[in-house]
């Protein structure tokens, strides 16, 4: 609470000498974010656009770089894009709107603009409230058919006062029967996987009906300072996969200074999570822990981004450290200053865009390791960190609108964890970055491919292989488990242990009937094998087919 009631303070000090619009901010899984990364592939030598692996993405700056790519953008698809961007993001297009118009509105007060359900676009004021829907249904056959479903329903609602402060809330209730390998997810953590909190829809524990309920404020408090204070999601890295952070599991209650300026992007996230628990079958009070993160990018040219990162994830008995508010980089510094109690991370990104048709990026996280140790014995356990690397290629082979990545993602063993279960790289029974955890490596390819405006086909095969703990023994793939209870200090390699092997590979086709109204149709394959074992079983073939809405896709990617 103390922390919130800083940030308060903060912000009822500041808003009355704020005199900068503000924007508010792209929602998980827009259909935006892959037409902005190919703009900044096209462009490549747009230092603007090189910022891109901060997410989510403010809505007036990217409109300011739309209408800024005609120059690079040739396909019917690309142009269309562009229009749909445009058209979401009205409040802050200058110029002729006309197109955004609908031709015949509702009760002369719904969709008068074809983005919008209910639109208010005044001079000192701006609202958009639109509903949200995925209706999908289908079927799974693992050891036996069972019935898919998810039915969620929502509205999410944004704006702008006085050009000043910008607010967005989201609220949704889902009941969803997921695969099997879901459903034993969610049994083992207590926690639906990208959400949390659950419980049984009829007491069936096949089926979990959860809320999903998101929203922020946001303000300037200078001409290059934004503030954000809310419960949402926020993702670090250029990837499908983050090593930092990820916006795989639940939102968090989280204040965000965001100081962009000359060739540098700087942002401090303050965040307070909730540690591993177990539900004792009744309402009672859950703990807190806390984190603070500072990642720091640079354009080095206008093609290459590099980047810092560091974090630390601390408890203090429901109570916030205030010397992690320093606003300036090296936690590790007060973390040692502290007693070196915490869990503290360090790391380094970068990306690359070459020949307007390629992007390389990667990420390198160092949670601990010596030097002595990595050179003489690179399989000790204190060596604990993580390394991505990846490409993007569009228009690839000459074909517009195909687009191409391949990443890989390796983690050592016991990275993520600490000897206070409390301060495990975790938050509400979920990793805080990659869903796998630790004591892996990860394989994953990516085909987009828009050959007509409306049509989108979307194919993801990712394979990989972890280290499993096994009875008694902590082989360094549980970040949840206390690292002082491993076997032994030195042989472990990623992978080691009781070695798992998955391969996921999911193919989604959709038309796109009205702006941001999706008939889907998607199959999905998956086999699970653990080394010495009949896991026969272990394999699911799922067909699903409905309808989305304003709604970003569920994926059952792990």
């Amino acid at each position: 609470m103390q922390i919130i009631k800083s940030l308060l303070k903060i912000t009822l000090f500041v808003l009355p000498i704020s005199a900068f619009s503000q924007a508010t901010y792209l929602n998980q899984g827009s259909r935006e974010y892959h037409f902005l990364e190919r703009l900044e592939i096209l462009h490549q030598r747009n230092p603007d656009l090189n910022f891109s692996g901060i997410k989510p993405f403010n809505r007036k700056f990217i409109v300011q770089q739309a209408e800024q790519s005609d120059s690079v953008i040739r396909s019917e698809a690309d142009k269309y894009n562009l229009q749909q961007l445009l058209m979401a993001n009205s409040e802050w297009v200058k110029g002729d709107k006309s197109s955004f118009l609908s031709k015949k509105d509702f009760l002369n007060t719904f969709y008068k603009t074809k983005a919008n359900f209910f639109e208010v676009d005044n001079k000192d004021f701006f609202m958009a409230i639109n509903p949200m829907l995925n209706l999908h249904g289908g079927g799974e056959s693992e050891d036996g058919s069972q019935q898919l479903f998810i039915n969620s329903r929502g509205v999410t609602v944004r704006g702008l006062i006085a050009g000043k402060v910008g607010f967005s809330s989201t609220l949704i209730e889902n009941q969803e029967r997921g695969p099997r390998y879901f459903q034993r997810e969610v049994k083992a953590y207590d926690a639906v996987p990208g959400v949390g909190f659950y419980k049984p829809f009829k007491n069936n524990p096949a089926v979990v009906d959860y809320f999903d309920a998101r929203g922020y404020i946001t303000f300037n408090a200078a001409k290059f300072i934004d503030f954000q204070f809310g419960y949402d999601k926020n993702f670090i890295g250029h990837g499908y996969r983050s090593l930092f952070l990820s916006d795989w599991g639940n939102s968090y209650l989280f204040g965000k200074i965001n100081t962009r300026i000359w060739k540098f992007n700087y942002q401090n996230i303050f965040m307070e999570l909730m540690p591993e628990f177990h539900k004792p079958g009744r309402d009672t009070l859950i703990d807190r822990k806390y984190a603070a993160m500072h990642h720091l990018s640079m354009n080095v040219t206008k093609w290459l981004n590099i980047g810092l990162f560091e974090s630390v994830v601390f408890g203090r008995r429901n109570r916030f450290d205030f010397q992690y508010l320093n606003p300036i980089i090296f936690y590790r510094h007060i973390e040692g200053t502290v007693g070196s109690p915490d869990n503290a991370f360090a790391g380094f990104d970068f990306k690359a865009n070459v020949a307007k048709k390629f992007q390389f990026y990667g990420q390198f996280l160092l949670d601990e390791f010596l030097i002595s140790k990595l050179r003489n014995d690179p399989k000790n356990w204190v060596n604990k960190y993580g390394i991505q690397l990846g490409a993007k290629y569009i228009n690839a082979f000459g074909i517009q609108n195909l687009d191409l990545q391949a990443e890989v993602n390796r983690v050592r063993p016991f990275t993520y964890a600490h000897y206070d279960s409390v301060s495990n790289y975790t938050h509400y029974n979920q990793p805080l970055a990659h869903p796998l955890g630790a004591n892996f490596q990860e394989f994953v390819g990516i085909l987009q491919y828009q050959p007509h405006p409306k049509w989108n086909i979307y194919a993801r095969a990712m394979y990989y292989y972890k280290g499993l703990d096994s009875t008694g023994v902590n082989n360094g793939g549980n970040i949840f488990r206390d690292y002082t209870t491993r076997s032994a200090e030195s042989g472990f390699a990623v992978g080691g242990g009781n070695k798992a092997t998955c391969f996921n590979g999911m193919l989604n086709l959709s038309y796109e009937f009205k702006h941001n109204l999706f008939f889907e149709l998607m199959m999905q394959y998956r086999r699970f094998r653990l080394s010495g074992v009949n896991t026969e079983n272990n394999q699911s073939t799922l067909v699903s087919a409905g309808v989305r809405w304003n709604i970003f896709r569920r994926t059952y990617d792990f």
